[in-house]
């Protein structure tokens, strides 16, 4: 199954990333109910629904603004420059601990969206505010991010390497360095760099979709 391009398909096959799309197994159908309120909520602000990346994504004068995605254990609203937001009654988190401007809410039941109801409607127009002001989210400097010593390594094997992954885009190279930082295991590092080498030649990022 390909990559999911239309969002009704999204909610009636999955995103198509895995094996399981189109099946009563895909993770999407697990969460029906939930993500179909968050859905209305969402369309209720009056943001223009698409499918990127496999998700339904939410815009504001085609700037993104949300994502809705499913996973094994809930679903999530994720509110794409989060960093900016208040977040006056604390329900925003970190989807991981390296994220700088993505934040989410986790759902595992409808009733926990349906409670929230008018405090996401309240989060999604401060998003969409923040959208008409032009807030950047001042992302780190690709230089501050730590290179781990296995990618130097490989960068002294192969000058065409280094020199591919200096061509990327600040944002694809620090995608790649939080990748291959995650962890700890020096064999596991080598093996993500070695994995990731051939989307760098082809000057694609870590989570970039072949085509």
């Amino acid at each position: 199954m390909a990559i999911t391009t239309n969002p009704n398909l999204y909610f009636t096959e999955g995103c198509g990333r895995c094996e399981l799309g189109g099946t009563p197994n895909c993770k999407v159908h697990k969460w029906h109910f939930e993500l179909a309120k968050l859905r209305q909520i969402i369309l209720d602000c009056g943001l223009h629904e698409e499918a990127k990346w496999g998700s339904p994504c939410y815009m504001y004068q085609n700037k993104n603004v949300l994502l809705l995605g499913a996973f094994k254990e809930s679903c999530v609203i994720s509110f794409i420059k989060g960093a900016l937001l208040q977040d006056e009654h604390k329900i925003l988190s970190l989807p991981g601990e390296n994220s700088q401007a993505t934040r989410w809410v986790k759902f595992s039941d409808v009733q926990e969206v349906v409670n929230l109801e008018d405090i996401l409607k309240e989060y999604i127009f401060e998003a969409i505010e923040v959208e008409k002001a032009g807030l950047k989210v001042a992302y780190k400097k690709t230089s501050e991010y730590e290179i781990p010593e296995e990618l130097s390594t490989k960068f002294d094997e192969n000058p065409a390497f280094k020199s591919a992954f200096e061509a990327l885009t600040p944002g694809r190279q620090r995608g790649y360095l939080l990748h291959f930082t995650q962890t700890k295991n020096s064999a596991t590092r080598t093996s993500r760099i070695e994995k990731c080498m051939p989307k760098i030649f082809a000057g694609k990022g870590h989570l970039d979709y072949e085509k």
